[in-house]
């Protein structure tokens, strides 16, 4: 089983890399402002990449990572790649702006070309940082208190990237350059990464059996996975409409998108660690039963 003394130094690795990863996020909505312009439907490219790439990441590891690797070095490793494409995106996106600035259309075709450019500099990164909490949960294991600590990892990682939104857009753009806020991003990425390895070297981990062959998912999985991803188009749908409605007030800024983001991320995160706190105490009576 899981070392549960282990459980609260995830938790802060998590709170970490929430934090870099939206000091990344509005670093490179900052830079596609340079490339691609401040609409409102390049912010949707933005927000949809950055969602697609998490979502194709978390989809990757399973079928790419085995299961016997140590789940802490793998997501050791993702984060120093998080680090390292936050570099070359860095140094990159001037390239790229020039190829945008020379081949870029209107209408459909300049619409394509956006999302192809926020794809090239969004995916690789983004599909490193959704990989993190399934290689987290190997170790965590199935079991009822491991899925309730899921939920505060996952909580974890949205309070870092609130503060990690507020701080990149207020302080560290306000104060610095993107040069900057990107070396704050890495910093934190690398004493992640370094942590996540010398607890890798003092745990122990088993991974579990495969599945047997012809296990058939849960009956009603999929409804419930539409209803999943019909939330999740939903909440992004108004998260673009909300910050296109503040910025006819208080302007296209970075301010203004880093403020929605924490908004939004905040509300996730107290729903999230409400949802494992339910968790918690429905399965508290289980395990005294047992």
């Amino acid at each position: 089983m899981t070392p549960r003394r282990f459980l609260p130094a995830l938790f802060l690795l998590f709170v970490g890399s929430g934090c870099a990863a939206l000091i990344y996020e509005i670093v490179w909505f900052q830079l596609l402002q340079l490339v691609i312009g401040s609409s409102s439907i390049s912010l949707g490219i933005l927000l949809g990449t950055f969602m697609g790439g998490m979502c194709l990441g978390s989809l990757l590891l399973p079928r790419l990572i085995p299961a016997r690797v140590h789940p802490l070095r793998v997501y050791a490793a993702l984060e120093l790649g998080i680090g390292v494409l936050a570099i070359v995106i860095l140094v990159g996106m001037p390239l790229v702006g020039g190829i945008y600035t020379a081949w870029a259309g209107e209408g459909i075709t300049g619409i394509v070309f956006r999302a192809v450019i926020a794809g090239i500099c969004l995916l690789p990164p983004t599909i490193l940082m959704g990989a993190t909490l399934p290689a987290i949960s190997r170790w965590v294991k199935a079991t009822p208190d491991g899925v309730a600590w899921l939920g505060f990892f996952y909580g974890g990682n949205i309070a870092g990237g609130v503060i990690g939104s507020l701080v990149a857009g207020f302080y560290l753009l306000r104060m610095f350059d993107v040069a900057t806020a990107t070396a704050a991003g890495v910093a934190l990425n690398l004493l992640v990464a370094l942590i996540a390895y010398v607890l890798a070297g003092r745990t122990e981990y088993v991974p579990d059996p495969p599945p047997a062959r012809g296990v058939s998912a849960p009956s009603g999985a999929r409804t419930v996975y539409v209803a999943i991803a019909l939330s999740g188009m939903t909440a992004l749908s108004a998260e673009v409409v909300w910050t296109r409605l503040l910025s006819l007030h208080f302007g296209a800024t970075v301010y203004t998108f880093s403020l929605i983001l924490a908004v939004f991320l905040l509300g996730l995160g107290i729903g999230s660690t409400v949802g494992a706190g339910m968790a918690r105490g429905a399965a508290s009576p289980r395990r005294a039963l047992g």
